[in-house]
């Protein structure tokens, strides 16, 4: 108690410098706090957090401008024939028919049948008699150019000999009683087996045949050929059939040369 009497000036001063002490202390992080609040509110301030705007949908403006870009075509001839209008004609059955380009001309001709065109063989004949067999080989060629070739024709033949037509390669079945004899085709080189019964035969389609009809002259013509005259005269033109085929007739203008083709509807 006398220590506290004697020295409680030095104790109070001690305090209070502890105080001072404390309190310079504690302004250093105060002022360290609100430095970095005032940063902090500064970056908020200066540098705000935006959010992006959501992407604009242009798709109208781009179509419209598309349609500004493209080009506009105006047509006063087809279908309308506004400054030129559209001939007619009357057809031979007192039918009033358009001049366009699908009314008269080839593109006006019908294919109304195909007919198949064949090459049939047969064995009309067998001598077995002898080291080397020969047969006799009917042929009949309903595409061949000239008429006179249509006729069946036959030909002698052996195994590994070559006529005109074909080359017997190979017999099968027993020696004394082929089932089967097999042909190459000169034209082709494709092989053919022909039974040897008579009432068979080997067939290959060749060729075809055409009926056709042209209705604003009605017109119609049965078993046209490739390449065969008369030539077709329709609409002040002749043409010439140049293809046959399952699918279409080909015809040729003999004024210009042109090529035309006339698709077939196959009713099947």
């Amino acid at each position: 108690m006398d220590f506290f009497k004697k020295h409680y000036e030095k104790i109070l001063l001690g305090a209070v410098l502890l105080g001072l002490a404390g309190a310079v202390g504690f302004l250093f992080l105060k002022i360290a706090s609100e430095r970095e609040e005032l940063q902090t509110k500064e970056a908020e301030l200066t540098r705000p957090k935006v959010t992006a705007l959501p992407e604009l949908d242009m798709g109208a403006y781009q179509t419209f401008l598309q349609r500004l870009t493209a080009s506009a075509v105006l047509d006063l001839s087809t279908p309308h024939k506004l400054f030129n209008p559209m001939p007619w004609r009357k057809a031979t059955d007192g039918r009033l028919v358009k001049l366009d380009a699908n009314s008269v001309g080839p593109k006006a001709l019908v294919v109304t049948k195909l007919n198949k065109l064949y090459l049939d063989l047969t064995v009309d004949n067998m001598d077995l008699e002898g080291p080397a067999p020969a047969f006799t080989i009917g042929i009949k060629r309903e595409a061949a150019p000239n008429p006179k070739d249509r006729v069946k024709t036959t030909r002698r033949c052996k195994v590994g000999e070559k006529n005109d037509l074909l080359v017997l390669k190979e017999i099968r079945g027993p020696q004394d009683n082929p089932t089967n004899l097999v042909v190459v085709l000169n034209d082709s080189g494709e092989e053919a087996v022909l039974p040897t019964e008579k009432t068979n035969a080997f067939r290959r389609v060749d060729g075809y045949t055409a009926d056709l009809k042209y209705g604003p002259e009605m017109r119609t013509w049965a078993n046209k050929r490739v390449n065969t005259p008369p030539p077709l005269t329709f609409n002040g033109e002749s043409y010439d059939i140049v293809a046959i085929n399952k699918n279409e007739v080909v015809l040729k203008a003999k004024s210009n040369q042109k090529k035309w083709s006339i698709p077939y509807n196959s009713p099947d």
